[in-house]
């Protein structure tokens, strides 16, 4: 009887079930180990691309001029801060007996009527408003005052080369190359096919940008006229041909006392 039990084909499978669990414990840690070690490859790659996403490094000129786009496009009339040159009118709803144009001093400062001298310059036009209401409240029961903007200076552009009239120029939102052209009253018959825009970009670097006049006025679709940003310079050179007659005017016609040219018979 204790033979065949000890023969018995079950009492065999128990002796082996403990190695089964072994080998089976065994390549469940070695998958595990797998696991661990993917999983420290991937936080190290992770790692390595953080620190060179993070990592400090110098601004491209792409990278400075859209930052100027950005700084531009963020100067609403509601967040620009009045600079001294500015062209302010101060109006009075209730009291228009008081209304007034003055200009920011360099000091910063406006004067106005009753109050006298009052800080302008680094304050939005809402917080002004606020501050002449409390000036005037004195004078005035309610004085409700607005500020607005009438010229900018910060915000101009320069127009020079081949227009008829060169100089500075008021930037509208969203004005372009073409637009500020004509603004100065368009091209003089000397001028050439390429406009030149100076521009510094956010860190204060100029950067040069030729722009094909003719393509920008032909296909206004393709982006060749530029929208323009406050203290843009754009230069419109002579042509070549243009060059070539004021050199032939300036070295021949001007230091040859008689007429060059001979007269063809009729």
């Amino acid at each position: 009887m204790s033979a065949r039990l000890i023969n018995c084909p079950a009492l065999s499978g128990k002796r082996d079930h403990p190695a089964r669990r072994l080998k089976y414990i065994g390549g469940l840690s070695a998958m595990l180990c797998t696991l661990a070690l993917a999983g420290c490859a991937a936080n190290s790659s992770k790692g390595e691309a953080n620190r060179i996403a993070f990592a400090p490094t110098a601004l491209t000129p792409e990278q400075c001029a859209a930052g100027a786009m950005i700084q531009a496009a963020s100067e609403t009339d509601s967040t620009y801060l009045i600079q001294p040159g500015d062209q302010l009118g101060i109006e009075f709803y209730l009291n228009p007996d008081f209304n007034d144009d003055v200009v920011v001093r360099p000091d910063g400062k406006i004067t106005l009527r009753l109050v006298g001298d009052t800080p302008a310059a680094g304050l939005t036009p809402t917080r002004l408003s606020q501050e002449l209401d409390k000036d005037y409240l004195h004078e005035l029961r309610e004085p409700n005052a607005a500020v607005h903007v009438k010229n900018m200076p910060s915000r101009q552009i320069y127009v020079e080369g081949e227009v008829s009239k060169p100089g500075a120029v008021t930037l509208d939102a969203g004005m372009t190359a073409l637009q500020a052209i004509s603004s100065t009253g368009g091209l003089t018959p000397e001028s050439g096919d390429t406009a030149v825009l100076i521009r510094r970009d956010f860190c204060g670097s100029p950067q040069r940008t030729d722009i094909d006049l003719k393509a920008a006025m032909k296909s206004p679709d393709q982006g060749e006229d530029l929208a323009l940003l406050p203290r843009d310079i754009l230069v419109i050179p002579r042509s070549g041909i243009a060059n070539v007659d004021l050199w032939v005017d300036q070295h021949i016609r001007k230091l040859i006392p008689v007429n060059p040219y001979l007269p063809i018979p009729m």
